[in-house]
Parts: C-alpha cells; sequence; structure tokens
C-alpha cells in the first residue's frame, strides 16, 4: 500500500525530526564533526601553575565555541616536565593527544639528563610569551628591587629564591642570568625549585622563601589582593594593572620572557595535525583568547608551521648553551 503525497511528506518531515533528535541527544557539534572530539591535553606539572592556566584556558574556550569537542586536561607531575615529555614522545603516531609545555620543559630535559626532546616531538603551535617577575610578601622588608639586590650582593647564601620550574626553566634561569648581571655570582645563588606556581605560593606565602621569580601571570589574584608584590618585571614594557618597574628601568640591563607552546606526539599523520593546528588557529582568533591574554597578562606569540619547529631548535640550543656556561650540565 502506498502513501499518499501528504502522507509522504508528514513521514519525511517525521523522519528529519527524529533525527534531529538524535544528533541532538548524541551531542554533536562542530568540533566533533571535525574529528577532535577525543582528544586530551597534557600538562608537565601540577595545577596552578602557569601550564596548566595556558592549557585549560585555552580548552575551556575551544569547547565553550564549540571548536572541538570535550578535551580531557590532565596533569603529568614529574622532574620539571621531563617524565610528560617522555610520555609524549613514547606515544608515537598517537594523533589524539596534545601537550601544553614552554622553556621549563625544555630547560628539565637537559638538566635531568633526558633524551626526550622537544624538538623531537610534532610541533603545532606556539602560543604566548610572558615576562618573569621578582614577587616577594607582603610584608617583605624589600620594598623595591634595589633592596632586594643589595641583600643579595651583601650575602647570596642568605637570600632563598624559590621558582615553579626545576633547573633549566624559566624561574631558574632568569635568576641566574640577573645575578651575573648585577654581579652575583650564579653558582652562589640560593635557588629552591618547585614543581609549578601552586607549590611556588604556597612557599612564598608560608615565608619558606625570600622572593619568588614567576610569571605574574601566575600569581595575578594575589598581586590583585595584595597578599604579594612585584619589586619587577622582565619584559620589555611595564606589565598593565601592576605597580611594578621594568628592571632596565630599574637600572638592571635585562629583558627576559618565557614562552608557552603546544606539540603532538612524534609521527601522527598530516590529517591529525592539520586539524589540531586548525583548532589553535581558530582558538587564536576568538575573542575570548583576546581577552585571556590581557587578564593574565601573557603577549601574543602565535607561531606555527616551519617557524615553529625551527624556535624549538633554536630553544635547544639556546638553553643547552645557557646551561653549559652555568656548569649545570
Amino acid at each position: 500500500m502506498f502513501a499518499s503525497g501528504r502522507g509522504r511528506a508528514i513521514i519525511g518531515l517525521t523522519i528529519a525530526i527524529i533525527t534531529a533528535l538524535l544528533l541532538s541527544a548524541c551531542g554533536v557539534t562542530r568540533g566533533e564533526e571535525s574529528g577532535l572530539h577525543r582528544l586530551r591535553m597534557m600538562v608537565p606539572n601540577s595545577p596552578g601553575g602557569g601550564y596548566d592556566l595556558t592549557a585549560r584556558t585555552g580548552v575551556k574556550i575551544m569547547e565553550d565555541d564549540d571548536i572541538t569537542g570535550r578535551i580531557e586536561v590532565f596533569n603529568v607531575i614529574g622532574a620539571g616536565g621531563t617524565v610528560a615529555m617522555a610520555r609524549l614522545i613514547n606515544e608515537r603516531g598517537n594523533g589524539d593527544l596534545m601537550m601544553m609545555m614552554g622553556l621549563g620543559v625544555v630547560g628539565a630535559t637537559y638538566t635531568n639528563g633526558s633524551k626526550a626532546r622537544a624538538s623531537d616531538a610534532t610541533p603545532l603551535a606556539k602560543m604566548v610569551e610572558d615576562p618573569e617577575g621578582i614577587i616577594v610578601p607582603a610584608d617583605s622588608p624589600f620594598k623595591t628591587v634595589q633592596d632586594f639586590v643589595a641583600a643579595w650582593k651583601a650575602d647570596p647564601a642568605t637570600v632563598t629564591i624559590g621558582g615553579g620550574s626545576s633547573p633549566g626553566g624559566p624561574d631558574h634561569l632568569f635568576p641566574m642570568e640577573t645575578a651575573k648581571v648585577v654581579g652575583v655570582d650564579p653558582k652562589q645563588v640560593n635557588f629552591v625549585s618547585y614543581d609549578g606556581g601552586g607549590d611556588l605560593l604556597t612557599a612564598l606565602l608560608g615565608n619558606k622563601i625570600a622572593a619568588a621569580t614567576s610569571s605574574p601571570g601566575e600569581l595575578r589574584d594575589q598581586i590583585d589582593t595584595g597578599q604579594v608584590r612585584v619589586l619587577a618585571v622582565s619584559g620589555e614594557e611595564r606589565v598593565e594593572g601592576i605597580d611594578a618597574p621594568t628592571l632596565t628601568e630599574s637600572g638592571i640591563d635585562l629583558t627576559f620572557t618565557n614562552w608557552r607552546g603546544i606539540l603532538a606526539p612524534p609521527d601522527i599523520s598530516e590529517e591529525d595535525k592539520a586539524a589540531m593546528v586548525k583548532a589553535l588557529e581558530e582558538l587564536h582568533a576568538t575573542d575570548a583568547w583576546k581577552e585571556a591574554l590581557v587578564k593574565n597578562s601573557w603577549t601574543d606569540a602565535f607561531m606555527t608551521g616551519e617557524a615553529f619547529e625551527k624556535f624549538l631548535e633554536e630553544q635547544d640550543q639556546r638553553v643547552e648553551t645557557t646551561l653549559t656556561d652555568l656548569g649545570l650540565v
């Protein structure tokens, strides 16, 4: 028995409605249709640190804007990011995994004797740069960076400095380079390494260290509420919203910036790589990401393709040279 014209129309409409409802129930989004619905983002240090903040900010925007499906963010802690880097390299061919990383992870692979190099992974995108800061508790006797340097030069051993990265990372390289400029022997610097910004903040507020060297963006809430103070920042310009001079303004001839980017395992398919890079390009273009740059005092440093690949190779060489000069490798 054949349906009438009207009957066929009703049947067609019913099928369309059922299909739409099924798709809605399955939660299909533009991101999932792109194939990026199983992605995981690995963070190579503890929750609360700079890598963690950058990764979770980016992931939330990509999910909210339907650039991707849901992305699982997970932390792999140990050896300044070296454990995570080794895991990334061992996930060879896995096109569903990304890792947030940066200068700290590059340095840690050298100081921990790891053979897992950032330049061996698949480069996706460099995302941001940010300056370091010399940060003290609110009740610190150091009111200016000149106060800090004077005490440091008088007796380096008594001025304990903490950083949220292992030796070879930005929080370590920055005070070492500062020491050389102001006339303190880097080998005399009393530096304590913490596994991420969360642990570093606890030590700073607990007066276990005299000062922290860290990205001001990582401690922005504590800076804004007055729990900690920034004596100086290491970039070429002051950080908007933070009342602190640059080192060069303070008579210290040094500029220093950290960076963060995203890698994938080696030997992933060109299709997987292209899909992930496209998602990061779309993230970079969103208004929400632009707002995050301002909120977290990050400098836009977006870079993909061969330029980022070459940058990673140069960073390997730069860190190895610096650590060799300091006698640390």
